[in-house]
């Protein structure tokens, strides 16, 4: 059995209600009032029952945060400012990855429903948004992160990767490349689907250039290196004079498979090759990646203060935020030589 809250309060000479004060909102106690319960608690091994507070309040201190890939430094980096700005909101953040699989997702989702979440910040894999919308009539805000969600009852954080795909095929054609490939998949990942999008309108805008589409399986350094090898066995007249990646870890895989793996095509030389998202290993590549950059914290930041905005206001008065921020380009050798 437990240490409860009346034995700690008759260990401090204080009443319950001071007891949950202290642990609630101790600056509502005087200082000195704080360290002796602190002291009763530390003493007989409190340990505060947070299933009970929680059925109390209707909602924890925990916010669940579904991703595609924790492998993923792009998502890794947003879970991390996710979970400061949730810290400065005295929550927690506890993460799931989906692995791209809408049955692991859903299980996630359902999980954090019954855990009676504070939020739920999802990175959704399919456009099919029906199971987070009952959660959302349920009386749990959830935010779509990199997704936009305009249009829909959703609040959502995203960056425009549309604009994301042109910068990177746009730079590709201002150094004279034309044959160009685009790496990246599943297709139905809307991520994937907007940065080729992009990559089409800016080959459209430059005569000569062309786009080939090379779908992977997954958006991971192992799709990417079975891509590089399959361009390797290709003639030097039949391969593309520049890939771009739907991520990093596909482009690293292109370039491990050209760089490392007794390969004879020569980046930017011989195939410019640029990835998506500047995690910190694109900079620090054998041949230093150039990509296309995304503000993850500013992301990850952004999709808390929303989700905290949607639990404090009345769901009468609410009005869903999307904002897309901008992506940027980051040229380096891969490109330029």
């Amino acid at each position: 059995m437990g240490v409860s809250m009346r034995e700690v309060a008759a260990a401090a000479s204080v009443s319950v209600g001071t007891v949950s004060n202290v642990l609630n909102s101790p600056d509502k106690v005087a200082p000195a009032t704080v360290i002796r319960v602190q002291a009763a608690i530390e003493a007989l091994g409190f340990v505060r029952n947070d299933a009970a507070r929680q059925l109390r309040a209707g909602r924890s201190r925990c916010v669940g945060l579904v991703v595609l890939d924790v492998g993923n430094p792009f998502f890794t980096d947003i879970a991390r400012a996710a979970e400061r700005r949730a810290g400065d909101h005295d929550l927690t953040v506890l993460l799931g990855t989906s692995d791209d699989d809408e049955r692991r997702e859903h299980a996630y989702i359902d999980a954090f429903d019954e855990q009676r979440v504070y939020g739920l910040l999802v990175s959704p894999i399919g456009d099919d948004l029906g199971r987070l919308d009952l959660l959302r009539r349920r009386g749990t805000p959830v935010i779509l992160v990199d997704r936009d969600a305009d249009g829909t009852p959703f609040d959502s954080v995203a960056v425009d990767d549309i604009a994301g795909g042109r910068l990177a095929v746009s730079h590709l054609c201002s150094i004279g490349r034309r044959q160009i490939a685009y790496v990246g998949g599943p297709a139905g990942l809307r991520q994937v689907a907007d940065r080729r999008r992009g990559a089409e309108q800016a080959v459209a805008e430059v005569d000569g250039a062309s786009l080939e589409v090379v779908e992977t399986s997954a958006l991971s350094v192992l799709a990417g290196r079975e891509v590089g090898e399959s361009l390797q066995r290709r003639s030097p007249a039949a391969r593309p004079d520049a890939v771009f990646c739907a991520n990093d870890l596909v482009a690293i895989g292109v370039l491990q498979a050209f760089t490392m793996l007794g390969g004879d095509v020569r980046v930017p030389d011989d195939i410019a090759l640029i990835g998506y998202d500047d995690i910190d290993f694109a900079g620090s590549a054998v041949v230093p990646l150039s990509s296309v950059r995304q503000p993850t914290s500013l992301i990850g930041a952004t999709a808390v203060e929303l989700l905290i905005s949607a639990a404090t206001e009345s769901p009468q008065r609410h009005r869903p935020s999307n904002p897309v921020f901008q992506p940027e380009l980051v040229a380096r050798a891969s490109t330029l030589g």
